[in-house]
């Protein structure tokens, strides 16, 4: 079995999925990762001067190789974006360059932002659309990728999202998620319970997710209420984090709430 998960940003990974990751690496499952960006302007002002946009990519690229060490994950790779030009990005070259990625890595399960990029963010939204498009384009016998390698059909793509009682704890530790995008304030929009497919129990897994997130120092700066907390408050909150909604299944559907991303594709896959 393999995992892929595509993100925009590094410590997407780590924050959002550590713990689900963490989980399914420790049961056999080969977990990969697909960053846009290196996060080059995810710098704060409490750590001295800004080293620029190839600096900060440095860092934080080598936070991430750290983080990816300590959930297991089987490969890293860049798509080499900057971090705040994602939604600028060629469509074409962008889903390109994940579908090759879809090709050579083959997983079954593939993991990204939702539609609302979890609060907005622009990076989020574009990531969320041009890997939902390189899975439909990866399927395709007719599209072409860069290595010409043959089509793979992923069985199953899940948008990792946030509950409402996990915003509420996040809202009440960190403040309310909000930042201006063009002329309007944008925010979390936290799912509903009915709305969730899928609730994962990565519990057993959020001390490893918090020592990914803690690889992260560059962007501890945004998380300074969570560090002045006990480390079990902190694991708590993480182990809330395994919830879900399956955009797209070939093996299962309903309303009946599943507890693993790979549920339903066992039995296909013996049937195959």
């Amino acid at each position: 079995m393999k995992l892929l998960a595509v993100f925009a940003h590094p410590d997407d990974e780590s924050m959002g999925l550590g713990g689900a990751l963490a989980k399914y690496t420790a049961e056999g499952v080969e977990t990969y990762l697909v960053c846009a960006t290196r996060g080059e302007r995810g710098w704060w002002d409490s750590e001295g001067p800004n080293p620029g946009l190839e600096g900060v990519g440095k860092i934080r690229t080598k936070e991430l190789e750290n983080a990816g060490k300590i959930l297991g994950l089987k490969e890293i790779h860049f798509l080499n974006y900057i971090d705040g030009d994602l939604d600028q990005a060629n469509p074409q070259e962008a889903i390109g360059k994940i579908v090759t990625h879809l090709r050579r890595i083959k997983p079954d399960v593939v993991v990204t932002f939702a539609h609302d990029g979890a609060y907005g963010h622009p990076d989020h939204i574009a990531i969320s659309q041009f890997a939902t498009a390189a899975l439909v384009c990866a399927a395709d016998g007719n599209y072409q990728d860069a290595e010409n390698l043959p089509p793979h059909r992923v069985s199953k793509l899940y948008y990792f999202v946030d509950t409402e009682a996990i915003a509420s704890l996040y809202e009440k530790y960190l403040g309310p998620i909000e930042f201006p995008v063009d002329d309007q304030v944008r925010g979390e929009s936290p799912w509903k319970d009915w709305m969730i497919t899928t609730r994962v129990d990565v519990s057993a897994h959020s001390k490893t997710a918090w020592e990914a997130c803690l690889c992260h120092k560059s962007q501890l700066p945004s998380l300074a209420p969570l560090l002045n907390l006990p480390v079990e408050e902190v694991q708590k909150l993480l182990a809330m984090q395994g919830t879900f909604y399956r955009a797209m299944s070939s093996v299962n559907g309903g309303r009946k709430v599943e507890t693993d991303l790979f549920e339903g594709l066992a039995m296909s896959l013996r049937i195959l």
